[in-house]
C-alpha cells in the first residue's frame, strides 16, 4: 500500500483492486502516465495535476487511463467553458449558500451497505426569488468537490435521491434544455464521482416527460442506474435499507434537516445574514443560462412544451417505469 491509499480501509482497498484495478505497484506509473497526456490538450489549462488528484480521476475510470485523462481534460474545460459559475466558487456565495440552506443538496449520515454517500434533494424546496437553478448546481458542484477529498468516497462512490414532492409545473416549466444539459456536462461528463444509483421518488406526470426528453443525452451506463419509483417507497427500499433513510422517504429515521450539510461546509458562517436576489449576478436569471450553456443547444422551448408532450409514445411511457437492476 502507498501514501496515496492511505485513507482507504483494508475492505475497500480490495475493492478497488477487485473493481477499479487499483494496483498499488503500477499507481504512480498509472498516474504519470495520465499526466504524460496533458501536453495533448495545450488548449485547456490544467490547474491540478499532482498525484492524488489525478487518482481520482483514475479511479472514476476504473483505471482506463485514456479515459481517465479524458475525464480530466473535461473537468477542466467544463471550467473554462463556464467561467461565470466559478467566479464565486464558494460557500459563501449568496446563491450558493441560500441554496445549501435549503438542502441543495443534504446528505444523510449513514452510508449505504455498498460504502456510499446517499445525496438527497427536495426539489420543492427551491426558492426561485432567491436563487437561480445555475446556483443549485453550484451548490452541488461544490459540495461534490468537498466530498470527493475522501478517498472512501473516490471508490465506493455516491447515490442520489431525488424527492419530486409539491414541485410544481411553474417550477419543472423552468428547466430549459440549456440548463438541463449544463447539469448532465457537469455531473455525468466532467466530474470524478461514481454515482451507482439516482433515485427519482413522488415524481408528477411532467417529471416523467421531461426525464424522456433529456434521456437521449445520458449514457447508457447513467440511464441504468436512474430508478423512477413514483409512490412506491418499497422499491426504493430495495435498493436503500429503511434504515438509514429519513421519514420523507418512508425510513425509520426522522425528518431531514435540510441545514446539515450547510453547516458543516458553512460553520459560523451558516447564520450570518446576507442579502438575496433573484439574480446574485446582476443578470436575469434566463440570461445567466443562456450564457453558460457549454454546446449549442436551442432553449427556444422548455422541455415541457405540449408540442413535447403530445409526441411522447407508448414505448416512451413505458421507459418510465421503475428500473429495477444496477447493472
Amino acid at each position: 500500500m502507498t501514501h496515496l491509499q492511505a485513507g482507504l480501509s483494508p475492505e475497500t482497498l480490495e475493492k478497488a483492486r477487485l473493481e477499479l484495478n487499483e494496483n498499488p505497484d503500477t499507481l504512480h506509473q498509472d498516474i504519470q502516465e495520465v499526466r504524460d497526456m496533458v501536453i495533448t490538450r495545450p488548449d485547456i489549462g490544467f490547474l491540478r495535476t499532482d498525484d492524488a488528484f489525478i487518482l481520482r480521476f483514475l479511479r472514476a475510470r476504473k483505471f482506463h487511463h485514456f479515459e481517465a485523462f479524458r475525464l480530466l481534460a473535461q473537468y477542466f474545460e467544463y471550467r473554462q467553458q463556464n467561467l461565470d459559475m466559478f467566479k464565486s466558487f464558494k460557500a459563501t456565495d449568496p446563491g450558493i449558500k441560500q441554496a445549501l440552506k435549503d438542502g441543495f443538496p443534504g446528505g444523510l449520515a449513514n452510508l449505504d451497505h455498498y460504502g456510499r454517500k446517499i445525496l438527497v434533494l427536495f426539489a420543492a424546496n427551491w426558492d426561485q426569488s432567491r436563487y437561480t437553478l445555475v446556483d443549485i448546481l453550484r451548490a452541488i458542484l461544490l459540495s461534490l468537490e468537498a466530498m470527493i477529498e475522501d478517498p472512501e468516497l473516490q471508490v465506493n462512490g455516491f447515490v442520489l435521491i431525488i424527492d419530486w414532492s409539491n414541485f410544481t409545473f411553474k417550477q419543472a416549466s423552468k428547466l430549459t434544455p440549456s440548463m438541463l444539459r449544463l447539469a448532465i456536462e457537469g455531473l455525468q461528463d466532467s466530474f470524478p464521482a461514481r454515482f451507482g444509483g439516482i433515485h427519482f421518488v413522488n415524481q408528477p406526470w411532467y417529471i416523467h416527460a421531461l426525464y424522456t426528453v433529456i434521456r437521449p443525452f445520458l449514457k447508457e451506463k447513467t440511464r441504468k442506474r436512474i430508478f423512477l419509483h413514483g409512490n412506491n417507497l418499497n422499491s426504493l427500499h430495495q435498493l436503500i435499507h429503511p434504515e438509514i433513510l429519513p421519514s420523507e422517504f418512508g425510513g425509520m429515521l426522522p425528518p431531514y434537516d435540510m441545514g446539515t450539510w450547510a453547516r458543516t461546509l458553512l460553520d459560523h458562517e451558516y447564520d450570518e445574514d446576507s442579502e438575496h436576489s433573484a439574480d446574485p449576478y446582476g443578470t436575469p436569471a434566463k440570461e445567466v443560462e443562456k450564457g453558460l450553456s457549454p454546446k449549442s443547444m436551442k432553449r427556444s422551448q422548455s422541455v415541457l412544451d405540449p408540442t413535447v408532450l403530445m409526441h411522447m409514445d407508448k414505448s416512451e411511457e413505458e421507459n418510465m417505469q421503475p428500473l429495477l437492476s444496477l447493472d
